[in-house]
């Protein structure tokens, strides 16, 4: 399994971070890779909203579809994400949005095994490009919002 954590300081406010990750339906729009994302089943679980969503990722030539359980907690301002059918034997997300200052320290964790040996090999050579630029674009996300506000 590959695990990888991370914790950036930005100078957005955290229900403004936490939107911008909750709103999984816009992903296609700024996040690079998704090329498809549609919900399945949406609940409310007391103060949380529960989605099941399936989405469509590539890189390159490698495309794939897989199916998420996505717990959404406005009020603890945290997204956990687990995958429920698809390409991974692990695949986990979670994010936190905490104040920090007159912005937000966001926390943010991914643990993931493919299925397939080969596709994790070649997956995960770029990986961490890959991830670099996915917490860039939700940072970018937040700046666009912000200044449409």
């Amino acid at each position: 399994m590959t695990a990888h954590s991370e914790v950036r300081i930005v100078s957005y406010p955290p229900d403004l971070m936490f939107q911008v990750v909750a709103d999984v339906e816009q992903y296609p729009r700024f996040l690079p890779g998704c090329k498809g994302l549609r919900i399945l089943k949406r609940e409310h679980v007391k103060d949380r909203e529960v989605l099941q969503a399936e989405m469509i990722v590539g890189y390159k030539n490698i495309v794939e579809k897989y199916t998420s359980r996505v717990v959404l907690d406005p009020v603890g301002r945290t997204v956990d994400v687990t995958q429920t059918d698809g390409p991974f034997r692990i695949l986990e997300n979670h994010w936190k949005f905490t104040p920090e200052g007159e912005g937000t320290r966001v926390e943010v964790s991914l643990a993931y095994e493919f299925r397939s040996r080969m596709l994790g090999m070649v997956a995960s050579a770029a990986f961490g490009r890959v991830y670099t630029r996915m917490a860039d674009a939700f940072i970018a996300r937040a700046a666009k919002l912000a200044a449409a506000a």
